[in-house]
């Protein structure tokens, strides 16, 4: 049996909090998405490390993951990104962005992305579901939000998923080879805690709404299993959704 690989495309600078009790993002994201008899691997892009032209073919699909930085910024690692998944389109490779990942890939398809009109989307968010699926999840999803920048047009013959009363454009899928999502589905309440407090330290955000923000968290569950199985059947193609 031919083994399947899976590439993250890790677009953020792990804390040593994460990386000490997580293995990093990659340990998260591979943790959650991983399945026996199958190879993962990272490329820190953020850091200018991508696969060759040669290596890309291997994978069977990829995941981008959140970050610092802007979706819609020229940094030489976005524009060099934006390239990559414009490749990868033309290969019809799977592809799954998270959060930042979401944008930039909306960006490289066609899409516009821009700071969010309602500001920072932070702790739990209901997503609305407006795709049918051969999952049997229920129309509507809890997941954990970490932004404030969203995909303000969406590509052209680019399809909603998903929708929140925050944010219109919550997940969106491109074909049957690319989809993305706002939320967080690879995050923990701890890992969001430890988040919030990073923002607050860098004084992106100020101490009374990281206050609001942590008691608001401590109510709440995100439907996590619900999000893994999605995010493995579309990667992966063992459902319809």
């Amino acid at each position: 049996m031919v083994e399947k690989r899976f590439a993250v495309l890790l677009c953020a600078e792990d804390s040593e909090y994460v990386k000490k009790k997580y293995g990093g993002y990659f340990g998260v994201f591979s943790k959650m998405l991983g399945e026996e008899g199958e190879k993962w691997d990272v490329y820190r892009v953020a850091n200018g490390e991508f696969p060759t032209e040669d290596e890309i073919g291997d994978y069977n699909g990829f995941v981008i993951t959140g970050s610092c930085s802007d979706a819609d910024a020229d940094d030489q690692w976005i524009c060099r990104l934006i390239d990559l998944l414009k490749k990868l389109d033309s290969m019809k490779k799977k592809v799954l962005g998270i959060c930042f990942g979401h944008q930039i890939l909306g960006r490289a398809l066609g899409g516009r992305t821009g700071r969010a009109r309602s500001g920072w989307d932070i702790g739990f968010r209901t997503v609305h579901l407006s795709s049918p699926s051969t999952l049997k999840l229920p129309g509507r999803l809890s997941i954990i939000e970490c932004h404030r920048d969203e995909i303000v047009e969406l590509p052209p013959k680019a399809e909603v998923m998903g929708w929140s009363e925050k944010t219109g454009i919550e997940m969106f899928r491109y074909g049957d080879h690319m989809m993305g999502i706002q939320g967080h589905p690879e995050y923990n309440t701890d890992i969001l805690l430890h988040l919030i407090d990073r923002l607050l330290l860098k004084n992106l955000i100020i101490e009374s709404f990281a206050k609001e923000v942590r008691a608001k968290v401590q109510e709440r569950e995100a439907d996590r299993e619900a999000w893994r199985r999605l995010c493995v059947a579309f990667l992966k193609g063992t459902a319809g959704l």
